[in-house]
C-alpha cells in the first residue's frame, strides 16, 4: 500500500490527476496546463496507468486521458478534506521532506 500511496506522492501526477477529474485530455494538453515537458508528463502518465489511477482511449491519432475509476476522485476529494483539518502538521513534518 505505501507503494501505491508513493504514487500520489508526486505533485505533478497529483495536479495530472486533478486535471482529469473534469474529463478526459490528451497530453498535449496536460503538458500546457502542467506546465512541463512532454516526456516528464509522459514518464508520470505511464506511472499512474501502470498504478491503475488513469486509463486511455484512442480517438483517431490522438491519446486520451481519464480516471480509471471514480473512487479516485473520491479519494482527492477526502485527501483534501483531512489536509484542511492537518494542513498546519503536514506542512512542519520534516520526516516527509525527507
Amino acid at each position: 500500500m505505501a507503494k501505491y500511496f508513493r504514487a500520489l506522492g508526486d505533485p505533478t501526477r497529483l495536479r495530472v490527476l486533478e486535471l482529469l477529474r473534469d474529463g478526459e485530455l490528451p497530453v498535449r494538453r496536460i503538458v500546457e496546463l502542467v506546465k512541463t515537458s512532454q516526456p516528464r508528463v509522459s514518464a508520470h502518465l505511464a506511472c499512474l496507468r501502470w498504478c491503475g489511477f488513469v486509463t486511455t482511449r484512442r480517438e483517431r491519432r490522438t491519446i486520451l486521458y481519464r480516471l480509471a475509476d471514480e473512487r479516485i476522485s473520491e479519494m482527492l476529494d477526502l485527501a483534501r478534506g483531512l489536509l484542511e483539518q492537518n494542513a498546519e502538521h503536514v506542512d512542519a513534518c520534516r520526516e516527509i521532506d525527507g
